[in-house]
């Protein structure tokens, strides 16, 4: 018990103290807009020489703070969670190592060091998600390390690619690589890259999957680490994206995912799964937005999501440790009356997410909606945005109806209480930067205001959209108590919306299915069945037919035996 708590006190404080550095580092290079190149020389044999580059400038810092952060709530979140683990301390290092290799990614400059970085989180995320070690959790497991191999490929072939430049830094070479062929294989492979880190469709269906590793893992996945890679390599290759005429179909892509994981969370009962889903749709909007050419405003959603996505992944792992690991939001509802600090906080979080005015959610979200009013966007894309975000208010809506309000619908409340202190308490920290951590951003990370002009109908659009969402998913949920389901009738599009588009079939059982069925018509047809036949089990029965017939002479026709030894000795005379 001393030891898991001296380790994880250990590594909170560490944590903690090393954010509130690099948050202060941030904005003070902010303000003064200062940037520090850092060149650690590794290694110099002969001529060639090993150079370490580490970029500093607010972005990198500022982002750093948050991540230590978060993960320093996270980890003294975990001391009570996961207390009944004896091996505390591993789990512990894992998620160090998580972090760490997620500061590497975002200091670098260099290419091969941010691949040192992606694949670290590739492969501790792989150890975390099969965490708990069953069946499921290795399924989930690899298709979340084969899904984001294939990202690393990409990578592969980029840095490749760039051996054409001289150097690995990209930093120095975006605002000309666009002119030639390299730089829009770069830009296209960078792309790909982070679809399927941040599960941009049709990468999707892996980040639903790994809500098998621990929730505090989960909490720390969706924030600010693994999911938000990829997002933040965009943000870094912006400019060569737009340059190259690349950001059209990143706008599409992301358009899709936002509107596919909203239709997906409002269909399915796993508390888990739809938080997941709910990031998934931020990523698209980021996504999207940065495929407009604001870069900064997705870099501010990223900041402040991760703050509410947190602290609702914390909420959610109080209610599944307290019901006995019940995740079906079936069973749950009036839990405000068993744990109401955890209600309170469950609230705070799902308004932020809905964007409700001037929680964290709001000042980043708001401001996104009406950037896409200003801009020149298509009806489609335009249809994606508002939509989506109705989406979020009807599923977050939905939830709270299942979670919080009702009678209770779990066999039994024994033992139930708020009394995980050591996680309310790191749940406290988060409600606070969820609440005003939206305009401490704003104010640190846009020193000028920008001017948007819009009608009165205009500026009320994003507020009017969610409050229908929120309104039509309430309503939905009472439909889904009281009268017939109608999505039951239409069962079919039910399986086909809250499945992700058959997303996950498609990219598991879809891409062994019929290998493995052509294989087993092979082995079958082949190897058991023409090659038996001609080869070794042929040879056998034919011999064994000759060796019966021969026997069958010999025993019986005495005349036949002695003119076959006749023939013999004719023909061993004759020769010799």
């Amino acid at each position: 018990m001393n030891w898991r708590f001296n380790i994880c006190l250990i590594s909170f404080i560490f944590l903690f103290l090393s954010s509130l550095i690099m948050l202060f580092l941030g904005i003070y290079f902010s303000l003064f807009e200062m940037k520090i190149f850092i060149e650690w020389e590794i290694l110099s044999l002969n001529s060639m020489n090993v150079v370490m580059t580490l970029l500093l400038d607010w972005m990198s810092l500022i982002f750093m703070g948050f991540v230590l952060f978060i993960s320093s709530m996270v980890i003294f979140y975990s001391n009570n969670y996961m207390e009944g683990d004896p091996y505390i301390s591993r789990f512990i290092l894992l998620v160090l190592m998580f972090v760490f290799s997620m500061m590497l990614l975002i200091i670098s400059p260099n290419m091969i060091s941010i691949l040192l970085g992606w694949d670290g989180l590739g492969l501790i995320s792989y150890l975390l998600v099969i965490y708990y070690q069953n069946f499921k959790s290795y399924s989930a497991g690899m298709l979340t390390v084969l899904s984001n191999r294939l990202g690393d490929v990409a990578f592969l072939l980029s840095i490749a690619w760039m051996l054409n430049y001289g150097s690995w830094n990209y930093i120095y070479y975006l605002n000309y690589m666009f002119s030639d062929f390299e730089g829009l294989m770069i830009s296209l492979l960078m792309m790909f890259a982070a679809m399927t880190k941040s599960a941009q469709i049709p990468f999707s269906s892996w980040l639903p999957a790994a809500m098998a590793a621990p929730t505090p893992v989960s909490s720390l996945v969706h924030s600010s680490t693994l999911v938000t890679a990829g997002v933040y390599l965009m943000i870094r290759f912006n400019s060569l994206l737009m340059l190259t005429g690349l950001a059209k179909y990143l706008l599409l892509v992301g358009g899709m995912t936002m509107f596919m994981s909203g239709l997906g969370a409002n269909y399915e009962f796993d508390l888990k799964k739809i938080i997941a889903l709910s990031t998934l749709s931020q990523l698209g909007l980021m996504m999207s937005i940065l495929s407009m050419g604001y870069p900064d405003l997705a870099f501010f959603h990223l900041l402040t999501h991760a703050l509410f996505k947190a602290l609702l992944f914390m909420c959610a792992g109080v209610i599944i440790h307290n019901l006995s690991d019940c995740q079906d939001i079936r069973y749950m509802g009036g839990l405000v009356m068993f744990f109401p600090l955890t209600a309170s906080c469950f609230m705070i979080s799902n308004l932020a997410l809905c964007g409700f005015p001037f929680l964290a959610g709001f000042y980043s979200k708001d401001l996104i909606l009406e950037m896409c009013l200003m801009s020149d966007l298509n009806c489609l894309s335009f249809i994606f945005y508002f939509f989506s975000t109705g989406l979020t208010a009807c599923y977050t809506f939905r939830l709270v109806y299942y979670v919080m309000s009702s009678s209770f619908n779990y066999m039994s409340c024994n033992g139930m209480s708020d009394e995980g202190w050591d996680m309310l308490k790191s749940m406290v920290f988060m409600v606070m930067m969820a609440v005003v951590g939206g305009a401490i951003l704003s104010w640190v990370l846009f020193h000028v205001p920008s001017m948007i002009c819009l009608p009165v109908l205009g500026k009320m659009l994003a507020l009017i959209v969610t409050l229908l969402g929120a309104l039509f998913g309430y309503q939905v949920s009472i439909l889904y108590y009281t009268s017939k389901l109608s999505s039951m009738n239409m069962i079919f599009m039910s399986s086909f919306l809250g499945s992700m588009w058959f997303m996950p079939y498609i990219s598991t059982s879809g891409v062994y299915i019929y290998p493995l069925s052509v294989g087993d018509y092979i082995v079958k047809g082949f190897d058991k069945g023409w090659c038996e036949y001609f080869g070794a089990q042929g040879f056998y029965s034919m011999f064994k037919t000759l060796t019966v017939l021969i026997q069958c002479y010999q025993n019986n026709f005495l005349k036949v035996y002695l003119m076959l030894f006749f023939t013999f000795l004719l023909v061993l005379l004759i020769l010799f």
